[in-house]
């Protein structure tokens, strides 16, 4: 009995002891596979500029732009797939399409509450009760959130982030996810207004700025308020509330909220051209430009044979990809200055942008007096902005590489030539029709290098919830309402998957919720 009791607590004893250095063991491995380069944690100021960065290159100036140039008739998908997007194939509604914006938005609504969250009165660390960034953070939050739920419609924001908790976070609704959109905007100019700059050169928009994040602020305050006006309970008094963030945004393209880029950072549309050839200047753009008898057709088409040579406005009618029914090839169609310009800058709000949604505003509100003298500075910064993509294609450091594109002869678009433009043919048509004007006239200042695309698109949606369909679109093909949600949630998530209904072909009837949909 004895010697069974000492073999049985001897090998208790060892049992103890494997499963000790066991545990040691996998402790001992968990540290050795650790990489000790890669940081588990990090001040908020160096997540800033990478939230930044990939807002504007995989948000405002990604996929979403791309495939809405298209959908809006920017420009002509004629390659791989955005030929199969212009044909309004599966590639319009299959969860791989936008996967990559998927993962990329939800990447940055973490890191904005990641931002938010380090620099709150009560956190601990070295960005507690820093103000500035907590309010920045708020500001870039409340944008991905914004487009995310334009493009998606009801989409997971309140359990992401706690995946430990929330292995498979469940959609809010689209009003839901525009009332926090609104609560921190709010608090983001409260609180970059109240702020020390603590950011400086890791702040790629503004260097700090605190009055610049306070006018961005209060621009997107009077974008998201236009964008909800048909849900408004009181439009009259909404109304008079975009004009006021108006008053206290922008008053110069100085002012304008933009990402910059050089050859080492390429501009998204001219970074997507270059390596795919996916996208031609269209028969239904250049229409609008004709009617109009509109300056920027003399400066911005060239020909994509590989001699790069420009293209006036009699010349390239009848090379242009017809919309909706191109062929599917590269390099034949011409193409926009645009997707030359490498180093053109996206705009996450732009100062033209601003003015048109004043234009329009005002229109609603039956003043055509002011809204005109409006509607003129809005195309004349407009095109100033269209002449730095001009610049920046003809001087864009990857195509001068191979020779550069053929110079223009004319001169750059000037102020008086905005104003002559204005009088001779914008004038006439918007005394026949003051609100469609001014939303075509926004609708073309928007084209371009920025990814002002998606602006665009949400307009379009906006303006046929109210029976507005202004644009005269030739793509014969169903209009996608919104976007299919990402593949990586639609397979992994039971609660994602529940609401990416019939093979998603729900993108061609289902308006989202501002849009008079139910989600």
């Amino acid at each position: 009995m004895k010697k069974i009791f000492q073999l049985t607590k001897t090998g208790l004893i060892i049992a103890v002891a494997s499963l000790t250095f066991a545990a040691c063991s996998e402790d001992f491995m968990d540290e050795i596979n650790r990489d000790p380069s890669v940081s588990t944690n990090c001040d908020g100021k160096f997540i800033v500029p990478d939230l930044e960065l990939r807002t504007a290159q995989n948000i405002v100036g990604g996929d979403f732009n791309t495939y809405f140039g298209s959908y809006v008739e920017y420009w002509a998908g004629t390659h791989n797939q955005l030929f199969k997007a212009e044909k309004r194939d599966a590639e319009v509604r299959v969860a791989s399409t936008f996967n990559n914006s998927w993962d990329a938005i939800y990447e940055n609504i973490r890191n904005g509450k990641i931002v938010v969250a380090k620099a709150a009165d009560d956190a601990e660390g070295k960005d507690a009760g820093d103000s500035f960034i907590r309010g920045v953070g708020e500001i870039m939050l409340a944008y991905n959130m914004a487009v995310a739920t334009d493009v998606y419609g009801d989409t997971p924001y309140t359990e992401v982030g706690d995946i430990d908790k929330y292995p498979y976070p469940k959609p809010d609704t689209q009003q839901s996810i525009y009332e926090e959109v609104f609560k921190l905007l709010n608090m983001g100019i409260a609180d970059v207004t109240a702020g020390s700059n603590t950011l400086g050169a890791y702040d790629f928009i503004y260097g700090g700025d605190k009055a610049k994040w306070a006018k961005f602020g209060n621009g997107l305050l009077a974008r998201y308020t236009l964008r909800l006006l048909n849900r408004s309970s009181s439009k009259d008094a909404d109304l008079t509330k975009i004009l006021g963030y108006i008053d206290n945004s922008f008053t110069s393209a100085s002012e304008q909220a933009s990402m910059p880029y050089d050859n080492g950072n390429q501009n998204p549309v001219f970074d997507f051209q270059w390596s795919r050839d996916g996208i031609s200047s269209c028969t239904s753009m250049f229409g609008k430009l004709k009617e109009r008898n509109d300056p920027r057709a003399e400066r911005v088409y060239w020909g994509s044979s590989g001699s790069w040579a420009h293209y006036s406005a009699a010349e390239v009618e009848a090379e242009l990809a017809p919309t909706g029914d191109p062929e599917e090839q590269q390099y034949v169609y011409p193409y926009d200055v645009f997707t030359f310009a490498e180093t053109a800058p996206v705009h996450f709000l732009s100062y033209h942008e601003l003015l048109f949604i004043k234009a329009e505003v005002l229109c609603r509100q039956g003043k055509t007096a002011e809204a005109k003298d409006v509607l003129k500075d809005a195309i004349k910064a407009a095109f100033a902005n269209f002449e730095i993509s001009v610049d920046a294609g003809i001087s864009a450091p990857s195509v001068c590489a191979y020779g550069g594109i053929e110079p223009l002869e004319s001169d750059p678009l000037s102020d008086e030539d905005a104003e002559a433009y204005f009088t001779a043919s914008v004038e006439p048509l918007f005394d026949a029709d003051p609100f469609k004007e001014t939303m075509l006239q926004k609708y073309l200042g928007m084209w371009g290098a920025n990814g002002e695309t998606v602006e665009t698109y949400a307009d379009v949606r906006r303006l046929k919830a109210e029976g507005k369909d202004i644009y005269g679109f030739l793509n014969k093909g169903k209009f996608p309402l919104r976007c299919p949600y990402g593949q990586s949630d639609v397979v992994a998530n039971p609660n994602v998957a529940a609401v990416y209904t019939d093979a998603g072909n729900y993108v061609f009837s289902e308006n989202v919720w501002w849009a008079g949909g139910t989600r």
